[in-house]
């Protein structure tokens, strides 16, 4: 068996889910379940478009509807809830914008380099979501050494998982980008942990395709 810092034939399919109220508002969205809208539904439809000749050894899913109901729409079955897949714990800043908040503490604000404060929940460290993303790793490991998984997420954690996997910093993520409804794929070349494909929109790509 492989060890977790090898190579193994499989990659990581990442989904963020789609469009919520609070995506589109940039309120930070953390431990409120909320639904996905319209538009977010659709594209999680289109999503199945791209996927339905794809086979998954494992299909993981955050606990939270937004996620869970992305994978039902795209049409993967055996959906396993991960809780380790959660979004970020935003603590007190949890339904706030990052403009509030930077107002608030008159000075610019970021969750990769700032953190966050305890509020209602006790809010998360960089370092406990990355430790996260790193248990996420370590529990599909056996499943990677047979094909592909599939994970249904959120935007910052699924950043961070995919600094853990490229073996960088989790400040990395500060750098990347997860639209709602997107999918990257992390894969390798030969010995090295590479991005295959980072922040698709498969359902922006099928609007495009027709609309020409």
């Amino acid at each position: 068996m492989a060890k977790p810092d090898g190579v193994v034939p499989g990659s990581i399919y990442l989904f963020r889910h789609g469009e919520t109220e609070w995506s589109l508002s940039g309120q930070h969205t953390g431990t409120t379940d909320l639904p996905l809208l319209p538009e977010g539904e659709e594209a999680a439809r289109e999503l199945g478009e791209i996927l339905q000749n794809r086979a998954f050894e494992r299909v993981l899913s955050s606990p939270l509807q937004r996620a869970r109901r992305t994978a039902e729409l795209a049409g993967l079955t055996h959906v396993e809830v991960e809780p380790l897949l959660r979004e970020w714990d935003y603590g007190a800043y949890e339904g706030i914008t990052t403009t509030d908040i930077s107002a608030g503490l008159g000075r610019p604000w970021e969750v990769f380099v700032d953190g966050v404060v305890p509020g209602d929940t006790p809010g998360e460290t960089l370092e406990e979501v990355a430790a996260r993303a790193q248990q996420v790793i370590d529990t599909i490991w056996p499943s990677l050494e047979r094909g592909d998984v599939a994970l249904f997420g959120h935007g910052h954690a699924l950043r961070v998982l995919t600094a853990v996997w490229l073996g960088r910093s989790p400040r990395l993520g500060q750098q990347l980008i997860l639209d709602p409804g997107s999918m990257s794929i992390l894969t390798h070349h030969r010995s090295t942990r590479c991005l295959g494909t980072y922040n698709l929109s498969p359902w922006r790509l099928l609007r495009n395709s027709t609309t020409r």
